[in-house]
């Protein structure tokens, strides 16, 4: 009953855990942080669920495919940049006195919309897409953080090159469950089997301990302002990958899934004032306008989606995955 319920609301599996851990999270946090095994599991599980959705991910692909997953991920990533940078200069072009544009701060508009909440997108890669998708992360990885803020705003001369755009550590840690999955999935097609079934297991634990970490009251905190950027992130990242995933042939539902803003993004506009002390004024304004738009594009993602779906056919269907899955097993 309760699953078949799930499966009858678009990304139901997703978005209905989430939305009650964030309810739970704003109305009595500590409800479930009681230490032990029940605040492992349902709070402090995020970052261990969400390795073990990769290493599942990349058992499901085949070596074959991987310049795909890459193209994906990399147009993703590019479409995510993109977007951002021109808001991002429109706002500086046409700030008021106070350098703000539709109340909003340039900083804030580059952190929320070009930083992306992975586990967001691997929840809909793995109900819309296929392997290809999920994949791709790997690649989507190199948006969490300050590094493409940082390049934007060296690019539009408001901001020196500084150290430490980069962090190599971080990447590995995304990437080598990644590549253990690869391995273990093209030298087992029966621990390829286990995995690709495991996966979906994940999903509403994930979903519900991300929820964990939301507190709606960010929404109002971060005012009209925060609210508006989450739209626009909504809107134009989201809606412009959708548009060039459609373009290409693959899942634009898998593309839309990038229009959301990362809830480590918030932690952006105080890394970049502590490099630039030019924006340290700004900088709290921003941190709120940004965790404001990570609880809205949280909440609106999953519902734009269902109207999505009902207005589009994906490009790879269930159906189609478990015959591309088949394919794979005989290559094996």
């Amino acid at each position: 009953m309760i699953k078949d319920t799930l499966e009858r609301i678009p990304g139901g599996m997703m978005v209905v855990p989430l939305l009650l851990g964030a309810i739970i999270n704003t109305v009595a946090p500590n409800i479930l942080r009681m230490e032990g095994f029940t605040q492992a599991l349902f709070v402090d599980s995020v970052e261990v669920f969400a390795a073990l959705y990769l290493l599942c991910a990349g058992a499901q692909l085949n070596l074959r495919s991987l310049g795909v997953s890459v193209a994906k991920g990399a147009t993703l990533l590019g479409v995510k940049w993109l977007v951002a940078a021109v808001f991002t200069l429109l706002a500086f072009w046409f700030g008021g006195e106070n350098g703000l544009w539709l109340g909003l701060a340039p900083l804030a508009i580059m952190a929320a919309m070009s930083n992306s909440n992975g586990i967001m997108y691997m929840a809909v890669a793995s109900q819309y897409g296929n392997k290809e998708d999920k994949a791709a992360y790997s690649i989507l990885v190199l948006n969490d953080g300050p590094l493409l803020t940082m390049i934007a705003l060296s690019i539009f001369g408001v901001m020196g090159f500084v150290e430490g755009m980069f962090s190599l550590n971080a990447f590995l840690t995304v990437l080598i469950p990644l590549v253990i999955g690869i391995i273990i999935g093209n030298i087992d097609t029966k621990m390829r089997d286990m995995l690709v079934r495991g996966s979906d297991i994940i999903i509403p634990f994930l979903a519900f301990a991300l929820g964990m970490g939301i507190n709606l009251t960010d929404v109002i905190s971060g005012g009209i302002s925060g609210i508006l950027l989450g739209l626009l992130t909504l809107l134009f990242t989201g809606g412009v990958a959708y548009f060039v995933f459609k373009a290409l042939g693959w899942s634009p539902i898998v593309g839309a899934a990038e229009g959301t803003t990362a809830g480590n993004a918030v932690m952006v506009p105080g890394v970049i004032a502590s490099a630039n002390a030019s924006f340290a004024s700004v900088a709290p304004l921003a941190t709120v306008q940004v965790a404001a738009s990570a609880v809205t594009t949280a909440i609106l993602l999953p519902i734009a989606l269902t109207f999505l779906v009902k207005f589009t056919k994906p490009t790879m269907n269930e159906t189609e995955q478990e015959i591309d899955y088949k394919a794979d097993q005989k290559l094996s």
